[in-house]
C-alpha cells in the first residue's frame, strides 16, 4: 500500500474552513444523533482496524520498532476493546438520566439529556499514534458528533497509513484527517470548533489552551508530567520490581503515565535496584540493544534531549546510546541534580532516576513541590500509609502496587489536574466527556402556584420557610 499519498501539503486557511463548514451542515442535519447511525460508525471504525491490522503494526513498528505483542496489546486492541464498551453499551448511555425534583416544582419532572458538542477538533500525539488518535474518536462518535483528526507528524508512517484509512473509511463531512505540521495545526486551531481534545506536552497544552479561549471553546487536554512512583518498605520486593521496570520501559519509556522518578525508602534501595537489573536483564537480555522487545526513540531531537539527561547524575546501569539507530539503554541513575532538566522536565524516555527518602512526610513534600501529575504510583502494604499519601498528594490518576494498569480499566476516568491536564475519558468517561449534559425541567399545566407573581402578596418569611424545605 502507497501511504505516501495520504499527505495534505501546503493545506490553506480556505480549504480548512471548506472542510469544517461541510461538517457543520452535516451536523445540522442530524445524521449523527441518530443510535443506528453512531453504531454503524463505530462498526465501521472497528472493521477498519481489524481488515488492517498487520498493516498498523507494521507502521508502528517503522515509527517506534513497537512488538507487534505490544503494538496490539497498547494500541489496536486497545482502541478495539474500547469500541467494543461503546457498542454495548451506546444505548444505555445515550438514555436521558433522571434527576430528582423539589416540591416547590409540583408536578413537573426533571433530567438531564446528553447532546452531542457539534464539530470536534482531535489533536494526537506521536508515543501511542494509534492510541491517543482514535480512541478519542470513539467518544466523539459514540457521543454523535463529527470530527477533524491531526496525528502528529513524527509518527509518519502511522500518520500516512491511519490517514489514508480513514479518509477512505469515512465521508469528509463527518470525519476527516488532516496531516501536517505546526502551520497545520495553527491553521486549525485558528477556526472555530465546538470541542477541542488535544494529547501532548504542557506546554503545547496551554498553546491549544489559549486557541480555544479565543472562541470560548471547551477543551480536554490529555497532558503528562513527572510521574513520581513512592516505593516503601513494606512491599513484594520481586513484584514491585517487575512491574517498575516493566511500566517505565514500556515504549522505551515514551508513555505519558510511566514512572518519572522513583522516591524510595532509604532501607529498601538497594534491594530494590538489585531486584531492578535483575528484571531488566530477565525482559532486555545482556544487550537490550538486540532485543526485539525495545522500541526505539522517535527522533534525533528527543535522542539529544535525552542524552543529555545522562549527565544529570550517576548511572546505575545501562547509559549506552546510538544515535544512528535512535536507541538509549534502560537505565537506572541516582545522585541526580534536581536543578538539572533530569528533575525539571518530564523525562519521556528510558531513563529512571531513583531518589532516597528517609521517611514518608519528606517523599510526601518532594511530590507536592512539583506540578500536579498525571499519575502517582504507590507501592506499599501499609494502608494507612496509602491512605496519607492518597490524602496528602494530587495527582490526575493513582495506581498502588502496580504501574500503568489504572488506563487499562475502562470503567476508570483517565486524565490529569492541573498542569496535567483537563478533563478526562475511557469508557463511558469518553461519552460524557464529548457530550453536553443539557438540563430539562419538564412541568405540568395541572397547577399554578400563585406564590411567585407580583404583586407579591406573601411574606419574606413565608418564602424562605417555602425555600428551605422545598428546595
Amino acid at each position: 500500500m502507497n501511504t505516501t499519498t495520504a499527505t495534505n501539503k501546503n493545506l490553506t486557511a480556505e480549504e480548512v474552513q471548506t472542510i469544517l463548514q461541510a461538517q457543520r451542515d452535516y451536523f445540522a442535519s442530524n445524521a449523527t444523533k441518530d443510535l443506528t447511525f453512531r453504531k454503524k460508525k463505530l462498526e465501521q471504525l472497528k472493521q477498519m482496524m481489524i481488515d488492517h491490522e498487520v498493516a498498523i503494526m507494521d507502521a508502528l513498528h517503522k515509527d517506534l520498532r513497537k512488538h507487534e505483542f505490544e503494538a496490539y496489546a497498547t494500541e489496536v486492541g486497545f482502541v478495539l476493546a474500547d469500541i467494543n464498551k461503546a457498542l454495548k453499551n451506546l444505548k444505555s448511555w445515550a438514555k436521558p438520566r433522571k434527576v430528582k425534583t423539589p416540591p416547590f416544582h409540583y408536578v413537573a419532572s426533571s433530567y438531564t439529556k446528553s447532546d452531542p458538542y457539534g464539530n470536534v477538533l482531535i489533536i494526537a500525539p506521536w508515543n501511542y499514534p494509534v492510541q491517543l488518535l482514535l480512541a478519542p474518536l470513539v467518544g466523539a462518535i459514540v457521543a454523535g458528533n463529527t470530527a477533524i483528526l491531526k496525528p502528529s507528524e513524527y509518527a509518519l508512517h502511522t500518520s500516512n497509513l491511519l490517514t489514508k484509512l480513514v479518509n477512505e473509511t469515512f465521508d469528509a463531512q463527518y470525519i476527516k484527517m488532516i496531516e501536517g505540521a505546526v502551520p497545520e495545526t495553527e491553521l486549525l486551531l485558528n477556526e472555530k470548533f465546538d470541542f477541542i481534545f488535544f494529547t501532548g506536552s504542557t506546554n503545547v497544552g496551554k498553546i491549544v489552551y489559549q486557541a480555544a479561549a479565543k472562541q470560548l471553546t471547551p477543551v480536554a487536554l490529555e497532558l503528562g508530567g513527572k510521574s513520581p512512583c513512592i516505593v516503601d518498605t513494606d512491599i513484594h520486593l520481586d513484584y514491585t520490581a517487575k512491574r517498575i521496570v516493566w511500566g517505565k520501559f514500556i515504549n522505551v519509556g515514551q508513555t505519558c503515565i510511566a514512572p518519572d522518578y522513583l522516591l524510595v525508602d532509604q532501607k529498601i534501595k538497594d534491594a530494590l535496584v538489585a531486584k531492578m537489573k535483575f528484571y531488566m536483564k530477565e525482559f532486555f537480555g545482556e544487550n537490550p540493544k538486540d532485543s526485539e522487545a525495545l522500541g526505539r526513540i522517535i527522533n534525533e531531537g528527543h535522542f539529544d534531549r535525552l542524552s543529555t539527561y545522562l549527565e544529570h547524575g550517576d548511572v546505575i546501569v545501562g547509559g549506552q546510546t546510538d544515535r544512528e539507530e535512535k536507541y538509549i539503554a534502560p537505565t537506572l541513575m541516582e545522585n541526580v541534580d534536581l536543578e538539572k532538566g533530569i528533575m525539571q522536565d518530564e523525562i519521556f524516555g528510558p531513563i529512571l532516576p531513583i531518589i532516597e527518602y528517609g521517611n514518608l512526610r519528606d517523599a510526601i513534600d518532594f511530590v507536592n513541590s512539583k506540578s500536579k501529575p498525571l499519575a502517582l504510583y504507590i507501592f506499599s502494604k501499609n494502608d494507612k500509609k496509602i491512605d496519607r499519601i492518597l490524602d496528602e498528594t494530587s495527582a490526575g490518576g493513582v495506581c498502588i502496587n502496580d504501574t500503568l494498569m489504572h488506563m487499562a480499566n475502562g470503567h476508570l476516568p483517565f486524565g490529569g489536574v492541573g498542569d496535567s491536564g483537563i478533563g478526562a475519558y475511557h469508557g463511558k468517561h469518553s461519552f460524557d466527556l464529548f457530550s453536553h449534559q443539557k438540563a430539562v425541567l419538564h412541568r405540568s399545566f395541572l397547577i399554578e402556584e400563585p406564590i411567585r407573581y407580583a404583586p407579591y402578596k406573601f411574606s419574606l418569611k413565608i418564602i424562605k420557610k417555602i425555600m428551605d424545605w422545598a428546595l
